[in-house]
């Protein structure tokens, strides 16, 4: 086989093979052989049928499939021998000429390869990067703390109706005479909260409502334009709510009032776990704070990530790319989506691609290595921040690491752990590798921050 590769202006690169018979003979001729040994063809016994029968039946299939798996193989080798960096796959050419696949034996293919613009970038004590390391403030920890205390409350029973009190009662569809309608919609032991009512009319008739009280009340103008609220407390499907105008009696079986737990060392032991010797509200601030400080590093390292990026884009300035093979490849991927499709999403497709290949060198400057250990900890990192998204911050490493181990064994979670395994090396690496122009900042300075 013969091979040859042009690149006159370095990104638009364009593959020839020719295919002679004496490549792909062999590997025809065993395929040919191992069909026979397994064909079952009437009036010949298994592995008796003559070759010629086998050949003219199966022989222009099998040569096809023995050239296109060639021509595949030894695209990919010659690129990555010569060390061509490729983006996407390889295209036939629009200089190919047809090719009689089933009739001819030797034949030349055409490929259109993009290739990646040459540029180098490198980072050191000179490149100057910000990285805001996040304060954990008073209003944050009171936020914290006011948080763990509401997940550690409870209702407690009342006698009279206060804000935000929740209501259990019996809900009864009235007449037009104000008494209950024979075959109505009845709902025992309904739920109801008054504070969450949009329409102040009919909110304040809940007003300073003692247990066994009877409500009167339209739900219909309780809830204006959710239809999804109204169905939700009568029972009853959606498309029932648009034609329904009748006022509802509700007595009140009972009233529940969420209290908050009490900041005590009950709720240390909940919050930190009950081997903590925490015994005040000053030191279980402190590690609040504390448990906080180490996930807002992730968040700065985030944050430095992105300022890199940004860093070394300016440094490397706009590269040029082969744009309308990378168009005809990207329009390859998303035939169902079109050329519109391309043409609007190209320009961002770019400035990512950009990125890839500025952080692939920067990855290789600092050689950084993903291994199993590391993937481990990334999976376990991502556990932990789960757990305390619902307050839970004191669970055992045993519990992580199982956690943890399920998170991995999740075939389609690999790519993204590996990508932020890599992403926390990157970040621990860059921080010793340049300057940093170090910052204060407040956790609420920093979303409104990342949110502009």
């Amino acid at each position: 086989m013969k091979i040859s590769f042009e690149n006159p202006d370095k990104i638009n690169g364009l593959l020839t093979l020719v295919v002679e018979e004496e490549d792909y003979k062999n590997d025809v001729e065993k395929t040919l052989k191992d069909y026979r040994k397994k064909a079952n063809v009437p009036g010949f016994r298994p592995g008796q049928a003559p070759m010629g029968m086998i050949k003219r039946q199966f022989g222009p299939s099998v040569k096809m499939e023995a050239i296109n798996k060639l021509v595949g193989q030894q695209i990919y080798k010659y690129v990555q021998d010569n060390n061509i960096q490729m983006l996407g796959e390889p295209l036939p050419s629009e200089k190919q000429e047809p090719a009689d696949l089933e009739n001819g034996t030797s034949f030349t293919f055409m490929f259109d390869i993009a290739v990646a613009p040459e540029f180098k970038v490198t980072l050191n004590g000179r490149d100057k990067v910000d990285y805001y390391n996040i304060t954990v403030d008073d209003k944050i920890l009171d936020q914290q703390v006011d948080m763990y205390a509401q997940r550690a409350g409870s209702y407690e029973k009342a006698e009279k109706y206060e804000e935000n009190d929740l209501l259990k009662g019996d809900l009864h569809e009235l007449d037009e005479n104000g008494n209950t309608k024979e075959g109505g919609i009845t709902v025992e032991g309904a739920i109801l909260m008054p504070s969450y009512i949009k329409v102040d009319e009919q909110k304040n008739l809940f007003n300073d409502a003692k247990l066994g009280d009877v409500i009167t009340f339209n739900p219909k103008k309780a809830y204006p334009e959710n239809d999804t609220e109204v169905s939700s407390l009568l029972k009853i499907e959606r498309e029932a709510v648009k034609d329904l105008e009748s006022e509802f009696s509700f007595q009140i079986t009972e009233i529940q009032r969420f209290k908050k737990h009490e900041i005590n060392e009950e709720l240390f032991k909940q919050v930190l776990g009950e081997d903590t010797d925490v015994k005040d509200e000053a030191a279980f601030r402190a590690k609040i704070a504390e448990g906080l400080q180490a996930q807002l590093v992730n968040d700065s390292d985030y944050k430095f990530i992105l300022d890199v990026r940004e860093h070394c884009e300016k440094k490397v300035g706009e590269l040029q790319f082969p744009d309308a093979l990378l168009k005809r490849i990207m329009l390859a991927n998303n035939k169902d989506k079109g050329e519109e499709f391309v043409e609007k999403n190209y320009a961002e497709s770019i400035k990512e691609l950009t990125w890839h290949l500025i952080k692939e060198q920067l990855i290789k400057a600092q050689d950084i290595k993903v291994d199993d250990n590391d993937l481990m900890e990334t999976a376990k990192e991502a556990a932990r921040a789960q757990f305390a998204q619902y307050g839970m911050n004191n669970i055992p490493e045993e519990y992580i690491e199982n956690y943890a181990k399920e998170i991995l064994k999740k075939g389609d979670a690999t790519d993204a752990l590996v990508d932020r395994s890599i992403d926390r090396k990157l970040a621990a690496a860059l921080k010793t590798a340049v300057k940093l122009n170090e910052k204060e900042i407040s956790v609420e300075d920093f979303n409104k921050m990342m949110q502009e």
